[in-house]
């Protein structure tokens, strides 16, 4: 199943300064950027076909992948000068490069990846930032037993936050931790379906448009996950992240429990 990756916002929060051009999708984690960890992530599960939609610093995921480095993370060994892997990363992977704009709203990059879909019926869309170790094969075997458009993942809200309970006499009634109410987040792994297509407007958003219509009309489901889920919307968030890689505390690296999948690489 094809796998379509929105790369081209400007990530603002995540920028170090104004001649800063790198977009957040290649912000470090480890040895290697978000992007690739999403990617052997959707790899790992046997989705290896990606079309990503370039937009603000395109050529700096570009470089990435014309000039990918597998010795980064895959064992190897020099011989007589010469460099013999023992595995590889992304030798089986398709990779198409799509720009998409640089102003384009989600929904405006996935109408215009379209026609790279080649009329699947069902396609994976994911905001190449966020982290998780959910079930995909679960999430999508879900949804293709449904009659609906689309499927979202939704989480627990992340706030560390309190909301209070206030009467009309300024008197507090309760205290509740955000992450407590009876809420759910956007995830951002979505399983869709063409009919998305059909609710998406010219220059639309894929949530805002796209999904609400399906909700609407009864046709859009969610995948709720409990477990490991992390956004890097600023750079106190990556930082964890990649702390969390160096301490070898990275449940989202679901490739390295059992070395499973063709080209598993060694290390991550």
């Amino acid at each position: 199943m094809k796998v379509v990756l929105f790369c081209g916002g400007y990530g603002m929060r995540m920028r170090s300064g104004a001649a800063d051009d790198m977009p957040k999708p290649m912000a470090m984690v480890g040895p290697r950027p978000l992007i690739w960890h999403v990617m052997r992530y959707y790899a790992h599960f046997g989705h290896r076909e990606f079309i990503l939609c370039l937009g603000y610093g395109a050529h700096h995921i570009k470089d990435f992948f014309l000039n990918y480095e597998e010795t980064t993370s895959n064992d190897f060994v020099l011989r007589g000068g010469r460099t013999e892997l023992l595995s590889t990363d992304i030798s089986d992977w398709t990779i198409t490069f799509a720009q998409t704009g640089i102003e384009s709203p989600i929904g405006e990059r996935l109408r215009r990846v379209r026609h790279h879909l080649d009329g699947d019926e069902m396609f994976l869309a994911n905001y190449a930032d966020v982290l998780t170790d959910a079930p995909l094969d679960e999430m999508i075997d879900r949804f293709a037993r449904r009659d609906a458009g689309a499927s979202m993942m939704v989480v627990p809200p992340q706030s560390s936050f309190h909301c209070v309970d206030l009467g009309e006499d300024g008197l507090v009634g309760g205290i509740t931790a955000v992450s407590d109410l009876p809420l759910w987040e956007n995830g951002g792994y979505f399983v869709l379906r063409r009919e998305v297509f059909d609710h998406i407007p010219e220059n639309g958003d894929l949530v805002a448009d796209g999904c609400a219509q399906l909700a609407k009309r009864g046709r859009l489901v969610a995948h709720q996950h409990r477990g490991f889920w992390k956004p890097t919307d600023t750079v106190k968030e990556r930082a964890a992240l990649d702390a969390a890689y160096a301490r070898g505390d990275r449940p989202w690296a679901v490739w390295e429990r059992d070395g499973a999948g063709a080209t598993a690489g060694a290390g991550a």
